[in-house]
């Protein structure tokens, strides 16, 4: 696992990304909608920001990583090839992304989970507890519209996003 420097890898990266965020969020983008773009990915490669994981030379998995304005890291955009789903890939990039933060003295490491307001999506559900059982918790609840609203268009129903935290100090 290592933060990839090679933009020619973003048309690959935001395949996977969008493969997987295109069934662990079904029902709440309108047909169509795709998570991220080829240009979106390169730039963050492009500012060092994507960490990916290869086995046998093959893309499993991938992460952004960056710091926040208040110090805090954050992680978003993780993802593990539908295939491997069940073999450590996932916790592995959280654990890196951790890492990385714990490197350079942050305190906190935050993530967002997107999530309909009227109804439980069954893999946000299963995130959420997976995320707890990582020891992230919920800080807020944040209203999509307000913090991202160039998305809402694009959305099949309304969606909130909640911002979990964990202290990387203990």
């Amino acid at each position: 696992m290592t933060f990839t420097d090679d933009t020619t890898q973003a048309a690959e990266i935001a395949a996977l990304i969008n493969r997987v965020y295109a069934d662990a969020e079904k029902g709440i983008w309108l047909d169509g909608a795709e998570r991220t773009s080829e240009q979106e990915v390169a730039g963050l490669v492009a500012a060092g920001e994507i960490a990916v994981v290869r086995e046998q030379g093959r893309l499993v998995g991938s992460v952004r990583i960056h710091e926040l304005e208040d110090g805090a890291g954050e992680f978003g955009m993780l993802v593990a090839a539908p295939e491997e789903r069940g073999t450590g890939i996932g916790r592995r990039l959280v654990e890196f992304a951790e890492s990385w933060a714990r490197e350079r003295q942050l305190a906190e490491m935050q993530l967002e989970l997107l999530v309909p307001q009227d109804w439980q999506h069954p893999v946000k559900e299963f995130l959420r507890a997976w995320y707890t059982r990582l020891g992230y918790r919920v800080r807020r609840r944040d209203d999509l519209a307000q913090a991202y609203p160039f998305l809402v268009p694009q959305l099949a129903t309304p969606c909130d996003f909640l911002v979990f935290r964990k202290d990387l100090t203990g």
